[in-house]
């Protein structure tokens, strides 16, 4: 709906209507107070102009047409319907038995008709004015694709951070502030990737429960900023004033995005927008068109692969990047948008209608690679312009760090950016999103203090959740007083995360991990609005102890260009000094890693990243050795050998050091090293030092050897 000349034009797209309705409503969405028929169709585009309708006017839908399920079609016009296209809803959901389209109860009820008026019960649609261009300087200068992104949710990075006070707590408002952007700014991290904030509905059996959809993969209509993370009663420009702060502090702001399905579930579901628009065209229907296509496990699948879904789809993805100026998407369940008739197809026609849009053209577009229909699994398959959530890389490190062996193999790829997986259509190690935790899952510190999920609050009888979780509690299932307990948890902690950002590739952070932010073994927190979920950010001294860790580590990774390359190294390119290859793995020996080194029980391996080997349009650095110890013996590392290049080196990074017993510590030149030692279950960084080579790195840690 546009403003137009002291009225609106309106337009509804729907193929099986009879008739479309516009409804007006009061100041309080209570009382309806005009109706218009939209009379004029043209392609299924059902349109009309409406005089005297002004920004802040209330509306919503009745669409008349047959209601016949076993057809495909529900229609129902005692519904109020949610326009597709609205920027603002106002209102919350009232889960009456009024907003199905069926009488709930009723034999065979998806088969019944109810005549009950939903109008008092949903959200009303608001016209609101176009939005002002955005300002471009207003956008950060485009960062490297392989820095560092950070998942949060809005209401659980603010709800409880130091600095963000009263309303603002849980919101945009909240995002915006600047203690949140001076932490995002000090920790290291380029990107921000927000959970869903499209406006969404909490699913009817949670509300009866008590709890609510939190995580807000359930959306209602995908152009609307959801108005429940809002502080202000404008939800559109607050939004868009967050992304102008966090722009401002160099960040960029990506969504996760949910265009797989809708929160109108299966076909026992309310009847809130496009089941009652046009049912058969919004929705992939089975083959008895009464029933649906559940590839993505919530109820009902949406019909991409229709021209007017997926202009819906694209108007609302080039709505956030030219008005709201978001900088990217990462797309949960994707697959479900490349499925054509046939299955998954990388060439399918939403692969083809971003890949030649201009306004997404600057757009970072982030698969979630799978869905849960026949053949789902893609990680690899999508196109090149596209990066992808890495589960591998995740499975790999976790299982490699609670002494599964066996693993170098997948860990030396998962380390060198995945090419096994990405190079094959010529992406870099950038398209591999790599994490170890996620919202979905174990934070980090609940990884390293539990071996079970403990998901009784969601009221499942502890059902739902991942059950492997690859995770060790180290000899305590939960909270523990024992200080050995706490060193081990507190190592792995280290090693998860120096894994994870010193790994090529794009790294990904679950907000929290950085203080050590516990969700009390929950996995599956989705339903938890309290403070199971809300991240604690008064943290212990141990906690402060690992946030400086990752500072340390996300500078690191941006001090040193051999950890962000964007190629994948195969130890073609050699260094300019040292002749030696640009990526090599060892074994204990110091020497080229042989057969005997890759599937040995010790569990050791090293890698050395060359920095002078690079190609004439790479930037030239630093020579570091990445020694990771994952087996229960010290291993103590030769430098003398032929494949090492010769000189002086310095530890930079020891994960068997307690970080909190470091601090203050003055940085100091060693003199040369000989021999490394790696204790048992720990990971060590160590740089080349070359003449030119300025020493800014921690001391030495009190393990490493000296020539006699």
């Amino acid at each position: 709906m546009t403003p137009n000349g002291g009225g609106v034009d309106v337009a509804l797209f729907s193929a099986h209507a009879s008739a479309v309705v516009l409804c007006l409503f009061d100041a309080g969405g209570r009382r309806e107070i005009a109706r218009h028929a939209l009379d004029a169709r043209t392609d299924d585009v059902w349109h009309g102009h409406v005089p005297g309708v002004l920004p802040g006017q209330l509306y919503g839908f009745r669409v008349e047409g047959p209601y016949a399920p076993r057809e495909g079609h529900r229609f129902n016009p005692n519904k109020l319907l949610v326009d597709p296209y609205a920027r603002e809803l106002r209102g919350a959901l009232v889960h009456d038995d009024a907003i199905y389209g069926f009488v709930r109860g009723h034999a065979d009820a998806d088969l019944s008709f109810d005549e009950r008026d939903s109008a008092p019960f949903v959200p009303k649609s608001v016209v609101r004015k176009p939005l002002p261009a955005p300002i471009a300087a207003d956008r950060p200068v485009p960062p490297d694709a392989r820095d560092a992104i950070y998942e949060a949710h809005v209401k659980n990075l603010t709800m409880r951070f130091p600095g963000v006070t009263g309303s603002r707590r849980g919101t945009y408002a909240g995002v915006a502030s600047r203690a949140v952007t001076r932490h995002l700014e000090t920790l290291g991290v380029r990107a921000l990737e927000l959970l869903p904030v499209h406006e969404l509905v909490d699913d009817h059996f949670l509300v009866e429960a008590g709890r609510v959809n939190h995580w807000g993969y359930n959306t209602l209509a995908f152009l609307a900023p959801a108005a429940r993370y809002a502080a202000t009663d404008d939800p559109v420009r607050e939004f868009r004033s967050m992304v102008r702060a966090l722009h401002r502090a160099g960040l960029e702001v990506l969504l996760d995005v949910v265009y797989n399905h809708t929160c109108e579930g299966s076909e026992l579901g309310p009847t809130l927008c496009y089941r009652g628009i046009d049912n058969a065209s919004y929705y992939r229907l089975a083959p008895d068109r009464r029933h649906y296509v559940n590839d993505t496990g919530c109820g009902n699948t949406l019909a991409v692969e229709h021209p007017r879904v997926l202009q819906l789809v694209m108007d609302s993805l080039r709505f956030w990047v030219g008005e709201m100026n978001v900088d990217g998407f990462r797309f949960d369940l994707a697959s479900v948008l490349g499925r054509e008739a046939h299955g998954f197809d990388r060439g399918a026609g939403f692969f083809d209608a971003v890949a030649q849009d201009p306004v997404l053209a600057p757009a970072r577009m982030i698969a979630e690679p799978w869905d849960i229909g026949p053949g789902g699994y893609q990680l690899g398959q999508y196109p090149a312009r596209w990066a992808e959530w890495n589960d591998r890389f995740r499975d790999t490190v976790r299982r490699f760090w609670i002494g599964e062996e066996g693993l170098l193999g997948q860990l030396s790829s998962a380390l060198l950016g995945s090419s096994d997986v990405f190079e094959w259509q010529g992406r870099g190690p950038g398209a591999s999103i790599n994490f170890v935790t996620a919202h979905d899952g174990f934070t980090l510190a609940d990884l390293v203090a539990y071996e079970r999920k403990h998901n009784a609050a969601n009221g499942e009888g502890n059902r739902d959740g991942h059950g492997a979780n690859h995770s060790r509690n180290h000899g305590v299932e939960g909270p523990s007083d024992n200080p050995v307990v706490q060193r081990a948890r507190a190592r792995a902690q280290r090693n998860l995360m120096a894994t994870l950002l010193l790994a090529q590739g794009t790294p990904m952070l679950l907000a929290g991990d950085e203080v050590g932010a516990s969700q009390e073994g929950n996995n599956n927190a989705y339903c938890q609005d309290n403070e199971i979920s809300w991240i604690d950010w008064h943290a212990r001294a141990a906690d402060r102890a690992l946030e400086a860790f990752a500072r340390r580590l996300l500078a690191l990774r941006a001090e040193e260009p051999v950890l962000r390359r964007a190629r994948h190294l195969h130890g073609v390119v050699r260094g300019a000094s040292s002749g030696l290859p640009d990526a090599s793995w060892l074994g204990v020996t110091g020497a080229i890693a042989d057969i005997d080194d890759w599937h040995s029980p010790a569990d050791f391996i090293a890698l050395q990243l060359v920095g002078d080997a690079v190609l004439p349009t790479e930037t030239s650095g630093a020579t570091l050795l990445l020694l990771i110890n994952g087996g229960a013996g010290t291993v103590r590392f030769p430098l003398d050998g032929d494949a090492i290049v010769p000189g002086t080196w310095q530890v930079v990074l020891d994960t068997a050091e307690d970080p909190s017993a470091a601090s203050g510590r003055e940085p100091s030149a060693p003199p040369e090293v000989s021999v490394l030692v790696i204790p048992a279950r720990s990971l060590l960084v160590a740089r080349h030092q070359s003449d030119d080579t300025l020493v800014h790195s921690r001391s030495l840690h009190s393990g490493t050897e000296f020539p006699r």
